[in-house]
Order: structure tokens, then C-alpha cells, then sequence
């Protein structure tokens, strides 16, 4: 790798094409550091200088600029829950698969669609994660939101700071959008991934810094240690699931095309272990999260039943192992169950999309031993079930390796030992170690482009 780093650099074009995204990406880190207009920077601070889950999880998906509350704070997930819902639309929408077969303009119009349905769904979110948060905050909803949001709400003299808050949030996320279209075309890898990249790769050393100032000298040697084996574990395993495939044979027989004859040629269609990447992952916390967040509401403070109730389940996510096994359990074995669900869920609408019977039958191809049409596409479907076993069971234990540490730290008496998982969890890895993989497939891509002989 470090290799064809080099070799890049000594290629102008490339060298020019490396240094753009480096800059892209620097500019996204610093306009990640603009707080919202009208947001109490100072009550926001002190609330996030204490762990919270809801803020935790939407850290993760902006890159590490909710905790500035910054105009960045959504980064570009409105754009991939776009992008998503369009893919799950495909199938049963006529009209997204007759541009499916369009080739180049057919995706073209429907990118177009993806950035049109990604405005509305901007301001959506920056509605309910502005709600979520102030929720999530003390006693009340409404109580939380006057500490970090005093002008934001919908009465007629709250509208125009609302209106600014909102339109800043939403300018925040388009910018963020258009330097990763920038980065796609003029620079080194797929933009969008690189500006999530880049914002999880900028809390690591903040995160690892937090381990060095661990109260007890020997919860922070084994905590710095837990972290060091876990993640090089990690990455490796991550690697290894994410490069995995099944190759099915592939068959084509004699073709025929005006005066050529086409001899029959052996082929392979990848199937891929882990197909469905990180999402399951953020799909099973996004549900986890909600039912805490939506209980917040109805805390008052009174001691009643619904208060106790609604105390206990806003706490469910955070569950010591200690105090209360029963939930701690309950919380790490729902979200695991759920990530394995999803897995499944996510890679069998992927894989139907591609339609890969059909395009194999109508190239002239079929699978040995098995008949084109029905049987080739029950074939395929137990194949990538089977397959995806692996990757489902590989997220799911990715996903609750802070569950796992927790439990480790319990029995060898060492509290605090989780924090090991938490700099980076698992979707970070997950979305650093393919984001890596890419660019450096497109890297050496280009170099072969340019003849570089390392590669000869």
C-alpha cells in the first residue's frame, strides 16, 4: 500500500488528484467546527461532556460534529437514507426500474431524484434530531430544548431564528454532499464515503486521548490494551469478511453476432459475504434508541407509575451489568438479534435488485448442473442466505463487543474496560476498512491506467 502511495506521487496527475482530496476533506473537518446559529454552545458543551447514547449514536453518523453541534451535524446520512429508499423502491416502482435499464442517463435521472428526495428528508431530520436531542436532555422535553435551543420552535416570534437554524443545518448537509461529488470526480475515491471517513477518523485520537486519562492507572493499562488487540483484531476479521465471496461458476455457450462466432467461455459471479456493509448495523441501533428517546417524553419527575416506567425504559440502552443484568441482557441481545435480521432483510433486497438470473439468461449463461430461470434464481438464493449467515453473525458480534467488554470487565474487576470498543465501534471499523480497500483499488486502478510497471 505504501508502495503505491509513493508511486502516485511521483505521477503529477495522481499527485494532484491525492493532494485535492487531502484538501477537500480539510475543509469539511473545519466547517465541521461552525456551530448552528442560535444554539447555547455552552449548555450544549457541558451536557455532552457526560456520555449519552442518542448523542453517541448521531456522533457517529456526522462524523464526530454533533458534538460541536455544528452546521455539519447531519453530515451526508440524509442523502445515504435517500439513496437507501430509493433502492428499497426500486422493485416495486415501474418507473426507478425502467431507469435502472436506461444505462448512464437512466442513472443520472434518478441520482437526480436521490438529491430532491434528500432536501425534504434534510429538513426532516434537522427537525426531529433538534427534538431528539432536547428530549434526551433532563427532565422534559421542553425544558431540555430551552437550555441548548432558547429560539427554536414554531410560535410566530420563534420563526425566523427557526427558519435559520433549519436552512444552516440543511446548507450544512448540501455543501457536505457537493465536496463529496468534488472528491468523486476530480479527486481520489467515492466522496460520500470518504466524508464519513474522515469525520470518524477525526475522533479517533480525542478518543484514544480519553483512555490515557482513565482515573485508575490499572483500569487504563488494560483498557489501552483491550484496545490495541481489539481493534487490530477487528480490522483483521473486518478484512477478511468484507474480501470475502462465493464464486459461482458461470457457463456461456456458442454465440452467434452477424459474421463472428463466439466460442463458449467459463465465467464466476461473485457473491459476496458481507453485502449489506454497516447499515444493518445503524438500522437496529436507530430502533434500539427510539423507544428511550420517546420515553424521555413523558418524564416528569413526580414518582407516578408512567414515570417510573418511562425512568426505566429511558435507561435501557444504558444498563449496568451489575445493577441491572436483566436489561443490560435484554438490550445487547435484541440488538444483536436485530442486526442479524436486518442483515438478512438488506442483502436479500440487494441481491433481488440485481436480478442476476434473468441477466445471466438473457447473456447465454447458466450455472452448470442447474436449469435457467426458477431454479437457477432458488439456487442463488440459498447460496447468498447461506453465505450471509456468516456476515450476519460477524455483524452482530461486531456490533455488541461493547456488551461483551462490559461483561469481561465485570469479571475481571476492571470497570471501565468497555470504553476499549468505544473510540471506534464496530460501523466506524466497518466503514474505515472498506472506505481504505476502495481507494486504494481505485489508486492502483489508475496507476495500471498509467502503465506504472510495479504493477506489470
Amino acid at each position: 500500500m505504501i508502495e503505491s502511495v509513493r508511486a502516485a506521487f511521483s505521477l503529477p496527475d495522481l499527485r494532484r488528484r491525492i493532494l485535492f482530496t487531502v484538501f477537500i476533506l480539510v475543509i469539511y473537518r473545519l466547517v465541521a467546527n461552525i456551530p448552528v446559529p442560535g444554539v447555547n454552545l455552552a449548555a450544549w458543551l457541558n451536557f455532552t461532556a457526560s456520555s449519552n447514547q442518542l448523542v453517541n449514536f448521531l456522533d457517529l453518523l456526522s462524523g464526530g460534529a454533533v458534538r460541536n453541534f455544528s452546521v455539519m451535524a447531519m453530515g451526508v446520512y440524509p442523502y445515504i437514507t435517500a439513496s437507501i429508499i430509493i433502492q428499497l423502491l426500486t422493485p416495486i416502482v415501474p418507473q426507478l426500474q425502467e431507469m435502472d435499464s436506461e444505462g448512464e442517463s437512466g442513472r443520472n435521472r434518478k441520482n437526480r431524484i436521490t438529491y430532491y428526495l434528500t432536501v425534504p428528508l434534510s429538513l426532516l431530520q434537522a427537525i426531529g434530531q433538534i427534538r431528539l436531542i432536547g428530549f434526551s436532555i433532563g427532565v422534559g422535553g421542553a425544558d431540555g430544548l430551552a437550555q441548548i435551543m432558547p429560539n427554536f420552535g414554531f410560535a410566530p416570534e420563534q420563526l425566523l431564528p427557526t427558519f435559520t437554524t433549519l436552512l444552516a443545518m440543511l446548507g450544512g448537509t448540501m455543501f457536505a454532499i457537493w465536496m463529496g461529488e468534488l472528491i468523486t470526480e476530480d479527486g481520489i475515491g467515492q466522496g460520500i464515503s470518504l466524508i464519513i471517513f474522515g469525520g470518524i477518523v477525526a475522533q479517533i485520537l480525542p478518543g484514544v486521548a480519553g483512555l490515557f486519562q482513565l482515573d485508575e492507572t490499572t483500569t487504563r493499562i488494560f483498557t489501552i490494551a483491550a484496545f490495541l488487540i481489539i481493534t487490530i483484531l477487528t480490522i483483521f476479521v473486518i478484512v477478511i469478511v468484507q474480501e470475502g465471496q462465493r464464486r459461482i461458476p458461470v457457463q456461456y455457450g456458442r454465440r452467434v453476432r452477424g459474421r463472428k462466432v463466439y466460442q463458449g467461455q467459463s465465467s464466476y459471479v461473485p457473491l459476496k459475504v458481507n453485502t449489506a456493509g454497516m447499515i444493518p448495523i445503524i438500522f437496529a441501533q436507530s430502533i434500539l434508541i427510539f423507544p428511550s428517546v420517546l420515553a424521555g417524553i413523558f418524564i416528569t419527575g413526580n414518582g407516578g407509575f408512567v414515570d417510573t416506567v418511562a425512568t426505566a425504559v429511558s435507561r435501557f440502552g444504558n444498563a449496568d451489568p451489575t445493577v441491572a443484568p436483566v436489561g443490560f441482557t435484554i438490550y445487547w441481545l435484541s440488538f444483536f438479534i436485530l442486526v442479524v435480521g436486518f442483515t438478512f432483510f438488506y442483502t436479500d433486497v440487494m441481491v433481488r435488485q440485481q436480478n442476476i438470473p434473468q441477466t445471466l439468461q438473457r447473456q447465454g449463461g447458466f450455472i452448470p448442473g442447474i436449469r435457467p430461470g426458477k431454479r437457477t434464481e432458488e439456487y442463488i438464493t440459498k447460496v447468498v442466505r447461506r453465505i450471509t449467515l456468516a456476515g450476519a453473525v460477524f455483524l452482530g458480534t461486531v456490533s455488541i463487543l461493547p456488551g461483551i467488554m462490559s461483561v469481561i470487565g465485570v469479571i475481571l474487576n476492571i470497570p471501565g474496560i468497555e470504553q476499549s470498543t468505544l473510540v471506534v465501534n464496530g460501523a466506524g471499523l466497518i466503514i474505515v476498512v472498506g472506505v481504505v480497500i476502495d481507494t486504494m483499488r481505485q489508486l492502483e486502478s489508475q496507476l495500471l491506467m498509467r502503465q506504472y510497471e510495479g504493477f506489470i
